[in-house]
């Protein structure tokens, strides 16, 4: 008995052993715009690109205090980088997202991102950046940044947040 169990895990090695995979000898390339791939790019951050936006704006993102979705004068600050960096990237088109903290309803914080986003888009549009170049949409609980059932988490989570779409 001892003698099969041993053979049949020889077997089994032997076996698991063989489908291993081998390494391919040339890697595909990294996807574009990640600052990895070996083409053109030779280091550094894609002109147009998320990575830039966040590295030559004060910040990506805006808050709000609890059930409010008013653009306050460091909200404003922040919106007047991005609407700078916009200006500079005239082909790019963003997508402005509106979060809000877990208190209330799903239906009440997917209305009250949107206001948020809405009223980011707005702002940016009387700095001189076209509407046209800006999306809205509302995740309003289900994406929180930081976890938690505390103001500090909360507060992180009532955003609206700049993302790059295209270039």
């Amino acid at each position: 008995m001892r003698k099969t169990t041993a053979m049949i895990a020889a077997i089994t090695m032997l076996a698991v052993g063989a489908c291993a995979k081998k390494a391919p000898e040339q890697l595909p390339p990294a996807p574009e715009g990640t600052g990895t791939d070996t083409g053109t790019n030779t280091g550094g951050v894609v002109p147009g690109s998320q990575e830039d936006f966040v590295a030559n704006v004060s910040a990506d993102r805006i808050f709000f205090g609890f059930d409010q979705y008013n653009v306050d004068a460091e909200d404003q600050a922040t919106l007047q980088s991005q609407a700078q960096w916009l200006a500079r990237n005239p082909a790019v088109r963003v997508t402005l997202e509106g979060h809000a903290d877990e208190r209330g309803t799903r239906d009440y914080n997917i209305a009250l991102g949107e206001r948020r986003a809405n009223a980011a888009k707005n702002y940016l549009a009387t700095l001189g950046v076209d509407p046209g170049r800006i999306d809205v949409i509302s995740y309003g609980k289900e994406r929180p940044a930081a976890l938690g059932s505390n103001e500090e988490a909360w507060a992180q989570n009532r955003r609206a947040v700049t993302v790059v779409i295209s270039r």
